[in-house]
C-alpha cells in the first residue's frame, strides 16, 4: 500500500476549519498538479484530514475504544486469511489480481449502479475502480457482511477524495 501525505497547498490551510488559506486559487492548483494522475491512481486511500478542534478533544462523548477497533481489525484479517488461504503470495485484498477481484467482490445492481455513477461523475480510472472495489470488500469484512452493500461502496467511493472533480480549485 502506498503511503502519501502532503499539504493541500504551500501554505498548509486549504480548507482548514479555523485559519484561512493564504494562496492564491492558482497557486493551489499548481501545487496540486505536481502529485501525478497514475501516482495518485496507485494510493488506496485518500483522505483530509483537518486539526481537531479544543471542543472536540475535550468532549465527554465516547468513541469506539481501539480494543474494539483492534478485534474488528484482527476480525477482518482472519476472514482474508481464509479466503485468500488457497492462493499463493496472497494475504489480504490489496493483493488480489484483477481475475480474483471480480469472484470476491461481486456487486448486486444497487452497488454496481453507484459504483458506475462514480466512475462516470469522478471521471475515474480503471485502476481506481479496482482500488474502490478492494477498499469496499475490505469495509465489508470489517463489519463481517458477506457480501459488499452498498454502504461500504459509498464508504470507499469517499477515501478517494483526491479524484474528485474541482477538488483542488
Amino acid at each position: 500500500m502506498w503511503k502519501k501525505a502532503t499539504h493541500q497547498c504551500p501554505c498548509g490551510y486549504f480548507n482548514h476549519p479555523e485559519r484561512s488559506c493564504s494562496c492564491g486559487p492558482g497557486m493551489v492548483q499548481r501545487y496540486m498538479r505536481k502529485i501525478s494522475g497514475p501516482l495518485l491512481d496507485r494510493i488506496d486511500l485518500h483522505i483530509e484530514v483537518t486539526p481537531v478542534s479544543h471542543q472536540e478533544l475535550t468532549s465527554l462523548s465516547t468513541s469506539e475504544s481501539s480494543n474494539k477497533i483492534r478485534e474488528r481489525v484482527i476480525a477482518a484479517r482472519n476472514i482474508q486469511k481464509q479466503r485468500f488461504a488457497r492462493h499463493k503470495g496472497i494475504y489480504n485484498n490489496a493483493q488480489m489480481h484483477a481475475s480474483l477481484l471480480k469472484k470476491v467482490a461481486q456487486l448486486d445492481a444497487d452497488c454496481a449502479d453507484l459504483l458506475k455513477r462514480a466512475m462516470q461523475t469522478l471521471h475515474l480510472s480503471a485502476r481506481a475502480y479496482d482500488r474502490i472495489l478492494k477498499v469496499s470488500r475490505t469495509i465489508a469484512d470489517l463489519a463481517q457482511s458477506e457480501k459488499i452493500q452498498s454502504d461500504h461502496i459509498a464508504e470507499a467511493i469517499h477515501f478517494r477524495s483526491l479524484d474528485r472533480e474541482n477538488y483542488w480549485i
